[in-house]
């Protein structure tokens, strides 16, 4: 395939139809504020206490550093993603794009349940602090209703408050949240600060970190599992790459601004709670610092601040009111973009999808949302609601280190990206072990919360395959077919050759050597193009763009008009050319590919190219890859390399049908021994030709040692017409970037060159979707 992918960027493209958009309001500080006001919630006040109860001083601040860089490896697979696809929507896009539509929309249906139950939860928080404050103060002591129901009361009026706040539009949104979070930075960071100052005007204090992990190393991961919670939030910002400037450069930006950002802040907080107490304070008595500040359980960071400084109890009740609203600002926030993306692509009803002319806000959507932040915060328990969002969102987590790699993989340089993360796929592999223990510890936490997170999954479900499979609009992601002929489908005794054509000019030439790889009779051509369209015009209107392709299948089909085999022809269309043909193959069960390669990397991504890599990786048929080959030339002087293998095999038989002449030693077997192994090819090569019927004297066996294959092979290739080379079957997760010898010599030979590759079953597939 010889024609250069457009550069798509995620960006919805544009139609005929006028449709709603939104304002791009919001700048880098606006965003990395909306992320650390959803961090820095009153999760990590509670979880304080308690972590220092089951895994000691020192255990404390590990966990907070250990959470930490977990968050930023999952932070760093946010930040490519959102760079490459600045959608509202966050992990229902990148779900939709490595995917599908199920996945998706189970994704954005989690999202959108997870971020409303814990901004009800942020709500209640609010208000039982505050009242329980204004409380000490006796300010309360003329209300004529339970203080329990007081908070509701007040936890509701929060919710309306800061829904409206929502509904003003992203502008405000994003200011005001800014601001809230400014705010209880600054607090929480006071705490930090007069913590460390603490250390240092009185040493005695750090004898509290001994010892340093009472418990054990393994109780860390029981506290992780417990305070990750605190480190939900970055993923936010995913939502609002329809609302910000230069999103290509200011979300990533400002993803790993803010996990670096909480992280430090989470240590120095931690810090101070060990050394808020001196070890001979009277309320202390005989026990260790660390075991009264434990006994308190959830309550311990507060008694421990209580001491820690003058005016205590205000100081913490202001950062919990601070973290609490920022936290519940920014959670409703990402649940009205989590379920107006659903909306958008009519997942679900058109009403999450409706855009207030004037304020530019998805109004249907925040409506929905509220619905569900009201409902929890009156009737469901939070706290095992809480937990079922902690769940949702490790999901959601193990989904997008998936979508990651995926998408990397299958789709490279057909995304524009603002940012790649480094070691790839290093960091989200490590990512998705580890969120899937935490998430498995958290039914020691809430069983209730594992009955409630099964539950609304399969409601989703049910609700996709009802409702939303026939209702989803297709989007620039999907694959569409332009057209189709009539041919029918060929029957099981066909063999199907599948041959993509790009370039008219090269058409016949790939057809001729298709001709001569496939069976002599009863063999069905599929004559497939990819039609390729800017990415500002809609799927449909595509036909303008198809004239090219056209033309090769015309050609092609004048070419097999006498040939006993039956032909049909596909022009299609997708974002990706790779997965579109990848598609194809496994619709109409091809069992042989053949197409052509101009000889050039079109990145740095790849090594052959951007179109070939994927389709040989993730194929489950033969590859018969083409690179410098001219219509009706006759080769009669065949090089292939060997090393043993079933491309190896495959590049033999390859080479015994694309020889003109069946006259012996034409074909030159070459095994270049390294010292390395202890490979024979003539037994190779007897085996091959019993097991197929090949004449055994049409081949010849030449053997030499040399420490540089390539430039060995290369020599050699040099007195022949064609080389046939096997490809090296990589690993799992190797990058396209790692180079084979094969496809260096490919790369460098100057004669023409056939690359092949055997098919791979169940490996295949697990290259395609993983």
């Amino acid at each position: 395939m010889t024609n250069k992918q457009p550069k798509h960027s995620g960006n919805q493209f544009f139609s005929s139809e006028p449709h709603g958009e939104f304002s791009r309001e919001l700048t880098l500080f606006h965003v990395t504020m909306m992320g650390l006001g959803m961090m820095i919630g009153a999760g990590v006040f509670i979880g304080m206490g308690i972590s220092i109860d089951k895994a000691g001083p020192g255990g404390v601040v590990l966990t907070f550093t250990f959470n930490g860089l977990l968050a930023i490896f999952t932070a760093m697979s946010f930040a490519e993603l959102s760079s490459a696809i600045p959608r509202a929507g966050g992990v229902y896009n990148f779900a939709r794009i490595g995917f599908g539509k199920p996945a998706s929309f189970l994704a954005g249906w989690m999202e959108w349940f997870a971020s409303s139950t814990a901004g009800a939860m942020y709500a209640l928080v609010f208000s039982i602090y505050t009242l329980r404050f204004f409380d000490t103060l006796h300010w309360l002591d003329w209300m004529p209703i339970s203080l329990e129901r007081a908070e509701v009361i007040l936890a509701v009026a929060t919710a309306l408050l800061f829904i409206y706040i929502n509904y003003r539009g992203a502008s405000e949104t994003g200011k005001i949240g800014a601001i809230i979070t400014v705010g209880q930075t600054i607090f929480v960071v006071c705490i930090g600060l007069v913590g460390l100052w603490t250390a240092i005007k009185d040493p005695v204090r750090l004898q509290n970190f001994d010892p340093f992990l009472p418990h054990g190393w393994t109780r860390l991961l029981m506290t992780m599992g417990f305070t990750y919670v605190a480190f939900e939030g970055y993923e936010v910002i995913a939502q609002a790459g329809d609302e910000t400037i230069d999103p290509r450069r200011n979300l990533p930006k400002a993803m790993l601004l803010s996990v670096v950002i909480v992280t430090i802040i989470y240590i120095l907080v931690a810090f101070a709670t060990v050394v808020s107490v001196s070890p001979d304070h009277p309320d202390v008595g005989n026990q260790q610092v660390h075991e009264w500040i434990g006994g308190f359980k959830e309550k311990g960071f507060g008694e421990a601040i209580s001491k820690l400084m003058p005016f205590g109890n205000l100081i913490l009740t202001l950062a919990v009111i601070f973290s609490s609203t920022s936290a519940l600002n920014a959670t409703i926030y990402s649940a009205t973009r989590a379920s107006y993306a659903l909306g958008r692509d009519k997942m679900l009803p058109s009403l999450f999808s409706r855009i207030h002319s004037r304020r530019k806000t998805p109004y249907g959507a925040l409506l929905c949302t509220a619905a569900i932040v009201l409902i929890t915060v009156t009737l469901l328990p939070t706290e095992d609601v809480a937990s079922s969002a902690s769940i949702m969102f490790l999901f959601l987590f193990f989904l997008a280190n998936l979508c990651v790699i995926k998408i990397r993989r299958a789709m490279a340089d057909e995304l524009t990206y603002g940012f790649l993360m480094p070691l790839f796929p290093l960091f989200p592999i490590l990512a998705i072990i580890f969120q899937i223990l935490l998430a498995a510890w958290l039914i020691h936490m809430s069983l209730i919360a594992w009955i409630i997170a099964p539950i609304w999954v399969l409601s989703g479900t049910i609700i996709f395959f009802i409702y939303s499979r026939s209702r989803a609009a297709r989007t620039e992601e999907d694959i569409l077919i332009i057209e189709e002929d009539a041919h029918p489908r060929p029957s099981e005794n066909k063999y199907p050759i599948m041959v993509a054509l790009a370039n008219p000019d090269r058409a016949a030439s790939l057809v001729n050597c298709a001709c001569r790889l496939g069976p002599e009779r009863d063999a069905h051509f599929e004559l497939i193009h990819m039609a390729i369209v800017p990415d500002q015009v809609a799927l449909h209107d595509a036909q303008p763009y198809i004239r090219d392709g056209k033309d090769a299948i015309s050609i092609a089909q004048q070419c097999l008009a006498e040939a006993p085999v039956s032909v049909s022809a596909t022009i299609r269309y997708c974002r990706g050319i790779a997965r579109g043909i990848v598609s194809a193959i496994r619709e109409k069960k091809t069992r042989l590919l053949v197409l052509g390669w101009h000889g050039k990397p079109t990145s740095s991504l790849f090594t052959v190219g951007s179109t070939i890599d994927p389709i040989i990786e993730q194929s489950p048929c033969d590859i018969v890859v083409l690179k410098g080959i001219e219509q009706n030339y006759q080769y009669h002087k065949i090089l292939v390399p060997i090393a043993g293998g079933p491309n190896s095999g495959l590049a033999l038989q390859v080479a015994a049908r694309l020889c003109e002449s069946s006259e012996p030693d034409l074909i030159t077997v070459l095994h270049v021994d390294t010292g390395r192994g202890a490979f024979s090819p003539r037994r190779f090569v007897d085996n091959l030709c019993e097991k197929h019927g090949i004449a055994r004297n049409r081949f010849k066996i030449k053997v030499i040692y040399d420490k540089d294959p390539a430039s060995t092979i290369l020599n050699m290739s040099e007195d022949h017409d064609l080389v046939v080379l096997g490809t090296t079957q990589k690993a799992i997760f190797a990058p396209f970037s790692h180079e084979s010898l094969p496809e260096e010599i490919a790369r460098r030979c100057s004669r023409p060159v056939a690359m092949v590759k055997a098919g791979q079953g169940i490996r295949s597939w697990i290259k395609r979707w993983i």
